[in-house]
């Protein structure tokens, strides 16, 4: 069983991330299948593509797009799996749709640390479209751009994902806008749940 272009892989724990652990117990956040962001982004490869070769292996641990394992309701109320399951658990994963394997990015995807909102005058936890780098990919870095590097981002290119129990955003590389010098008040912000899960 392999597919000729794309991964073939299996949800790494449950389709769904919907319940976090506060003190001793384990609290259900979401019971609906409607919300992107309960849906597990992890996975596991079964298969990888027989057209190419990749670093990606069999048994690597993936970080992946929402819509891979997300349940929806057509017409009729009746609940369909996504226009990606294979068959049983599978699921088939274009490239594209995998961010990061083994806790690299993968194609020119990166990830980047919140900060928080210093600013008195806002309403906001987080400074909006400002981040740290946390993992970078290769073209970033023959740009000087590396993990630790302050950066702007573009409004709405950012995917929340929870790794290593520190949230983070996803985005391509081309969504980072610009660099900047460090004014020594930065602090990360990361939502106390985040470490929960």
């Amino acid at each position: 069983m392999q597919s000729l272009y794309y991964f073939i892989v299996k949800p790494l724990n449950d389709r769904y991330d919907n319940t976090r652990r506060v003190a001793d117990t384990d609290l259900i956040i979401n019971s609906g299948i409607e919300d992107h962001r309960f849906i597990s982004k992890k996975a596991v490869v079964v298969q990888t593509p027989a057209a190419y070769t990749t670093k990606i292996n069999i048994g690597d641990e993936l970080y992946i797009h929402h819509n891979i394992f997300r349940r929806w309701y057509d017409q009729k109320g009746k609940e369909r799996n996504s226009s990606t399951h294979f068959k049983d658990d599978l699921y088939f994963v274009s490239p594209e749709q995998i961010y990061m394997y083994n806790l690299k990015t993968h194609l020119d995807y990166c990830f980047i640390k919140p900060l928080k909102n210093q600013s008195v005058l806002e309403n906001r936890k987080e400074q909006p479209n400002v981040g740290i780098v946390k993992y970078s990919n290769k073209s970033l870095e023959t740009l000087k751009i590396t993990p630790g590097t302050l950066i702007t981002f573009t409004p709405n290119s950012e995917f929340e994902f929870i790794i290593e129990g520190e949230r983070l955003y996803c985005m391509k590389s081309n969504d980072i806008a610009l660099t900047h010098e460090y004014q020594g008040n930065e602090e990360e912000h990361n939502r106390s749940w985040a470490k929960g899960s």
